[in-house]
């Protein structure tokens, strides 16, 4: 991170705790001028809601308008994670233990840089994930890309689902 990441880090992290919610990730991208962008992930143990988000993005932007690091125009992006979340730090990986992964290396590990199955574990350096049977410990600093995935469960179809048992008409 850098010291403006780091900064905003502190300012933020505190002010989401207050509200009982979690600084998830935070990202600048761009240069001074017009085209930096600060993107802030929040997260929590209920979904958050469009007004909810908007209500957190105006007292961020109060803070971050404060801040001489961001004296020049940002824009300002607040959401949440989604279903399928990038992994980008220690603590994205501990809390998605148990469910699916995709991730690319830059570099092969068992002989490939795609590894998509289970999370089974992660530390502060590496993650082990669970592809085809067998246990790969992937180092953080050899990852690439790295994200969740979501699969959508099918269901029954509304008006095709079969009676069971004899029908009285």
């Amino acid at each position: 991170m850098t010291d403006l990441n780091t900064r905003l880090w502190d300012v933020i992290e505190p002010y989401l705790g207050a509200e009982r919610l979690e600084l998830d990730d935070l990202e600048i991208v761009g240069s001074g001028g017009s085209g930096r962008v600060v993107r802030i992930l929040i997260d929590g143990d209920e979904p958050l809601d469009i007004g909810r988000i908007t209500e957190l993005s105006r007292g961020i932007g109060r803070m971050l308008d404060d801040d001489e690091g961001l004296a020049t125009s940002y824009t300002l992006e607040v959401g949440s994670p989604g279903l399928e979340r990038k992994l980008r730090r220690p603590a994205h990986f501990q809390k998605s233990i148990g469910r699916e992964v995709k991730i690319k290396t830059m570099g092969l590990i068992a002989e490939s840089k795609h590894h998509k199955g289970v999370l089974v574990s992660a530390d502060e350096t590496s993650c082990t994930v669970e592809v085809d049977g067998a246990e790969r410990t992937i180092p953080f600093d050899e990852i690439n890309v790295a994200r969740t995935v979501f699969t959508w469960e099918r269901g029954a179809k509304p008006g095709k689902q079969k009676v069971k048992g004899p029908q009285h008409g």
